[in-house]
């Protein structure tokens, strides 16, 4: 049977703050603009997880949605939901990755895709920061 995809949507609400320690404050503030400021800002994102694979012929399913939800609660919501993102994450630290939508795509499907069953691969990780800006990650080319 040819492969199938499967969405799953969460919410999660974290803050962070673009910024480079090496820069002087204006060189950040002309890179980063508002995004750059002390302490930061915050959204309450929606993150789109698609999974693919063949449609299993016992079960109906791409992928058993109470592991999906298992593993979106352990790898995206525990780590990231309430948290200052350049705080709690080590990833992003000051010095090391910018938290943009970008990199946090990125990030997720570095967590999910090693832990997905067999037969399942990851299809795309889309973060949304608000109702008009989003970034989608699918994955190494």
């Amino acid at each position: 049977m040819p492969p199938a995809r499967l969405t799953r949507v969460i919410r999660f609400s974290a803050a962070h703050r673009y910024h480079r320690p090496e820069w002087s404050a204006e060189e950040n503030a002309r890179v980063f603009g508002l995004c750059a400021r002390d302490h930061g800002h915050g959204h309450n994102y929606r993150c789109a997880v698609t999974v693919s694979g063949p449609i299993g012929a016992d079960t109906g399913m791409v992928m058993n949605l109470a592991e999906l939800d298992a593993l979106l609660a352990t790898e995206v919501r525990e780590p990231l939901d309430h948290r200052h993102l350049n705080h709690a994450v080590p990833e992003f630290a000051y010095g090391r990755e910018i938290p943009t939508a970008e990199a946090l795509a990125a990030y997720v499907w570095r967590r999910l895709a090693p832990r997905l069953p067999a037969g399942v691969r990851l299809a795309a990780v889309r973060i949304e920061e608000d109702d008009d800006l989003f970034a989608e990650y699918l994955g190494e080319s």
